[in-house]
This record gives C-alpha cells, sequence and structure tokens, in this order.
C-alpha cells in the first residue's frame, strides 16, 4: 500500500525530472529530434496518371483496369509520429551502484524524449513489462498525459520481477497497427532476443536504449561477498579478490553486450548505450547524430 507521504515524495521526483527535461530539450535536443524522426512514415493521399521515371512498385493495378491507363498512388509524410516508449521495470532495473537506479535513468530519458516528441507535435504512448507486459497506455498528446507516464515508469512494481523482451515485442505487435517509433529502455540481460527484436523491427522504427551500471560491468575488489539475482534470488558467494574471477566476470559481460549490439545491428536497430554514472544526453545526442546522417546518405 502506498501511503500519501510515498505518493507526495514520488510526484516531486516527477516535477523534478520534468523541469529538467523540459531545460534540456529546450536547450539542445529538440532541433535533433526532429531531423532524426519527422516524415519518417507515408500516408496514401491520391492517384495521378504513371509518369516516365515513376517507381512501377507504386502502380496501382485495380485503378490502372478502370482508367485503361497506368496509375500510380501518391504519398504524403505524416504530419505526427506515434512514439512509444517501451521500458523495461524488472528487478534489475532497481539496480543502482552510484547515484541513480537503471529505473530513474530510465524515466529521465523517458522524460526527455516525451517532451521532445511533444514539442514537436508527436503523440507518446508507455509499456511497462517484466516478466509479462505490465501497463500499455496508447500515444497521446499532453503535459498531464507524459507527466503520467513518467510517473508510472517510478511507481510500477512488478508481481514477477524478471525480464521478457518477447512479451513486451508481442504486446507492441498487437497494440500498434500502425508504424510507430519505439524506444525500447532495457539493460536487455534476458533472453531470447534474437527473434522478438526482429519482429518488432520489422514492423516498427525500434531504437534500442541498454542502460547498465558499472558494477555490472566489471566487479571491484572486495573480498568475499554474496552475489542476488534480482529477479529470481539466487545467490552466490564469491571471492572478489580472485583475479581469475574477475576476469572471467567482465569477460562474460563483454560477451553479453557485444552480443546484443550484434543482434541490433543484424535487424537495423540504432541504439545508445546509457550509463547509472552519467547524465543520458551525451549518449542520446551521438544517436540522433548517426540517424541525421544515414537519413543524408
Amino acid at each position: 500500500m502506498t501511503t500519501d507521504q510515498q505518493v507526495e515524495e514520488m510526484m516531486a521526483r516527477v516535477r523534478k525530472l520534468e523541469l529538467k527535461a523540459r531545460r534540456l530539450v529546450r536547450e539542445s535536443f529538440s532541433g535533433e529530434y526532429q531531423s532524426s524522426f519527422k516524415g519518417q512514415g507515408l500516408d496514401f493521399d491520391d492517384f495521378r496518371e504513371y509518369q516516365h521515371g515513376d517507381e512501377i512498385r507504386f502502380i496501382d493495378w485495380n485503378v490502372t483496369a478502370r482508367m485503361g491507363s497506368p496509375f500510380i498512388r501518391k504519398f504524403r509524410e505524416e504530419r505526427e509520429l506515434s512514439v512509444v516508449l517501451a521500458v523495461d521495470v524488472s528487478g534489475s532495473a532497481d539496480y543502482g551502484s552510484v547515484h541513480y537506479s537503471k529505473r530513474e535513468v530510465a524515466a529521465e530519458t523517458a522524460a526527455i524524449l516525451g517532451f521532445s516528441a511533444l514539442q514537436n507535435g508527436d503523440k507518446c504512448g508507455l509499456l511497462l513489462f517484466a516478466e509479462e507486459s505490465l501497463l500499455f497506455i496508447p500515444p497521446a498528446k499532453g503535459t498531464k498525459h507524459l507527466l503520467r507516464l513518467v510517473r508510472e515508469i517510478l511507481v510500477a512494481r512488478p508481481q514477477h520481477p524478471g525480464t521478457s523482451i518477447a512479451a513486451a515485442a508481442t504486446t507492441l505487435l498487437q497494440a500498434l497497427p500502425r508504424k510507430s517509433l519505439v524506444f525500447l529502455l532495457s539493460d536487455f540481460l534476458a533472453d531470447p532476443l534474437d527473434k522478438p527484436l526482429g519482429k518488432l523491427a520489422a514492423k516498427h522504427d525500434t531504437i534500442a536504449i541498454r542502460i547498465t551500471d558499472p558494477l555490472e560491468q566489471k566487479l571491484p575488489r572486495a573480498g568475499r561477498v554474496t552475489l542476488e539475482d534480482p529477479e529470481t534470488g539466487w545467490q552466490t558467494s564469491v571471492n572478489t579478490s580472485n583475479p581469475n574471477l574477475r576476469m572471467a566476470y567482465e569477460k562474460l559481460m563483454t560477451r553479453l553486450q557485444e552480443g546484443a549490439a550484434s543482434i541490433f545491428k543484424k535487424h537495423g536497430i540504432d541504439s545508445a548505450e546509457l550509463t547509472t554514472s552519467e547524465e543520458p544526453i551525451p549518449a542520446l545526442h551521438s544517436l540522433l547524430k548517426r540517424r541525421i546522417r544515414k537519413r543524408s546518405r
């Protein structure tokens, strides 16, 4: 049961995130967002007669048969996008060894992306997931709506704290009838990744935002400690003074990270690497600049 004091503390965090996100968007983010994502989809507009040089794939054969000469379909760029923030709130999302947890970094990143979307006239929605999909809020506009999304990220407490990217992908494929822009925020320490992400990226413009913590990448030399998996409760005692153990752990985490990056590349998914020890804006800037370069080719 959430107390009135806890609700007030949570809303104070949301308001603080709102002010910070608005400032960051206003100062340095909005233009890059618009250049990276606007006008990605196409809406049918009208028919016109085929002209030399038109793409044959746009010929409408039904209209051509009725009119007796080739006609093609005309399209116009969509004026707005449907943006969905798919956020991992599993047990590992609450881990943070520095100042913030991965969940808090996800909430701040979602606020930045959400206010960028609203400022550019786009709709924004939310999917929260852990071992299963917990909450889907359809894309809509408005500051009140966006603040609710940020609050839901911070307060969600899944009954089953595991992680399933497959469950999230299935929900998005079912809930979004038209091509949308999906930001998938997770540590991606889950299996399987390949097929779910492949299916999602085939229908929607999918951006992977991987959030990690420094201690997940490299164990400190701290003697004998007990490690616990926050998603399964499994515990083990290890001696972190053992250099071979630390090296093996670092190699494992590097392999997992490289494996996820390879899957992103395979399916044409742009990605950004965030950490609980740094501000998200530099990594988001790099992501948008890469997308701008791709669009200008």
